[in-house]
């Protein structure tokens, strides 16, 4: 996680946080990075907070993440096991941040759900789906974090199709909190 000051090399689409207006924030204003996690910034420009994509990490003058050409733990004959594939789908969601809050999505407890299943036809091909949540209902970045979440794990090369659901029973609370995040978060 990276922090800092810098100015914006071009004009660039970012989201308000918490309410996930997408805005273009102009090239030549300084923008204060507060959060560099998985692949997305959080900055603040003028006072208010943005998450902007990696994708759009040169406007920053950054390197947009690398990611990888496949899956890890491919076995012998370049082929996935269903177990492989849930451990890289469970890694990738690991990688999903909330832009508030420096923990990702499945220590935050926010990931209820997560489904493999074979795609009746296609050999080794997978769909995932995923039933989440947010820490308030009422936070428009549910569409982000739901379309980082879909992102990521479509590039996972088995997988070809991913529906993220976002749900809100139960009701998150702080006990949904991973041991790991309670501490990072100064809650133990």
């Amino acid at each position: 996680m990276s922090s800092g000051s810098v100015i914006l090399k071009r004009d660039v689409e970012a989201a308000i946080v918490p309410v996930g207006t997408k805005i273009t924030l102009k090239a030549g204003e300084e923008a204060l990075i507060t959060q560099s996690l998985g692949g997305t910034y959080t900055v603040v420009v003028n006072g208010n907070m943005f998450r902007i994509e990696s994708r759009d990490a040169d406007a920053l003058g950054m390197e947009a993440e690398v990611k990888p050409a496949a899956p890890a733990g491919t076995s012998l004959g370049g082929r996935v096991t269903a177990e492989q594939l849930d451990k890289e789908i469970w890694g990738q969601l690991r990688t999903c941040y909330d832009p508030e809050i420096p923990v990702n999505i499945v220590d935050l407890g926010l990931v209820y759900d997560c489904k493999l299943a074979p795609i009746a036809g296609a050999e080794d091909r997978y769909r995932v789906d995923v039933k989440m949540t947010l820490t308030a209902p009422g936070c428009g970045m549910g569409p982000v974090l739901q379309q980082d979440v879909q992102n990521k794990l479509m590039s996972i090369e088995a997988v070809d199709d991913v529906n993220v659901e976002l749900v809100w029973e139960p009701q998150w609370n702080q006990g949904m909190l991973s041991e790991a995040a309670k501490l990072q978060l100064g809650l133990m």
